[in-house]
């Protein structure tokens, strides 16, 4: 890599005393937030990101404190999918804080300290990527949250392992698509949860449906329903179906995914508030 590229420094595995004080820190921070909902998927593909997003986008809107961590250190979506400029605030004392997005969203991800080559590939092995995991949240001064949303990479890896480890309270929300390629694939993702004693949260089947730009009508273009036999067979509660818009993967693309806030008509937007309905009543 030329000069500049170089990744930013993360400490190896600290040892029992740096682990111990890091543990309390962790601990500390964790307490200020009420509710931690880990995003994942056990396949790659079904838009796990952007229900990441969107979801913690709606849960601001409607006055939560919300932060959004994006623990996909390979292959990091969220600032794109949001548009977020900068990396972390450094403010006084040495305190870092993750990008404030709005007065109510906050968004910490890999790739806002990766410097002007965004393009860069993170070459890391296990022990690198869990002490990078754990500094996201034992060095960042996340304050006080209603919600911290964990946008973790898809399968059963280090990634979603070390945030099971590290926020043994967290909840998982699990995105599938209706193909039963991807259900298959879930269903590693919701015997994951089991072993590690995750408490699911829910199912969100997405691209349910092809919105047709046209006439406005949805195409099975996945199939249907497999999301909701999924969630019977595995007795797990189904939070949504959000169908396929081409209008909501051009605001993806383009970084403004908060523009789905005001199309109050959009089918996906109304999906995504009876999900939010779901999550919240849940607490």
């Amino acid at each position: 890599m030329k000069k500049g590229d170089e990744l930013p420094t993360i400490k190896a595995t600290p040892g029992d005393l740096e682990r111990a004080e890091q543990d309390r820190m962790i601990q500390s921070g964790l307490k200020r937030i009420k509710r931690k909902i880990l995003v994942m998927s056990g396949k790659g593909g079904v838009g796990k990101s952007t229900v990441a997003a969107v979801t913690a986008l709606f849960l601001a809107s409607r006055g939560n404190r919300v932060g959004l961590l994006d623990v996909d250190l390979h292959g990091p979506s969220i600032p794109r999918l949001l548009g977020v400029q900068g990396g972390l605030r450094i403010e006084g004392e040495g305190k870092v804080r993750p990008n404030a997005v709005s007065d109510r969203l906050s968004v910490m991800s890999i790739e806002m300290v990766l410097g002007e080559n965004k393009d860069a590939a993170v070459i890391w092995r296990g022990p690198l990527k869990i002490s990078a995991i754990r500094q996201f949240i034992s060095d960042l001064e996340w304050g006080d949250l209603d919600y911290l949303i964990v946008d973790s990479p898809p399968g059963t890896g280090d990634e979603p392992l070390t945030v099971a480890q590290t926020i043994p309270d967290a909840e998982a929300l699990v995105v599938t698509t209706p193909q039963e390629i991807s259900l298959a694939d879930v269903r590693k993702s919701i015997n994951f949860c089991h072993q590690v004693k995750l408490r699911i949260l829910g199912i969100v089947e997405n691209m349910s449906g092809l919105i047709c730009p046209h006439c406005g009508e949805q195409v099975p273009l996945f199939g249907t329903g497999g999301g909701e036999r999924l969630a019977k067979q595995m007795s797990i509660p189904l939070l949504g179906e959000i169908p396929l818009d081409p209008w909501v993967v051009s605001l993806g693309d383009n970084g403004r995914l908060m523009e789905l806030l005001q199309a109050s008509d959009n089918d996906v937007r109304q999906a995504y508030e009876g999900i939010i309905d779901r999550i919240t009543s849940t607490g």
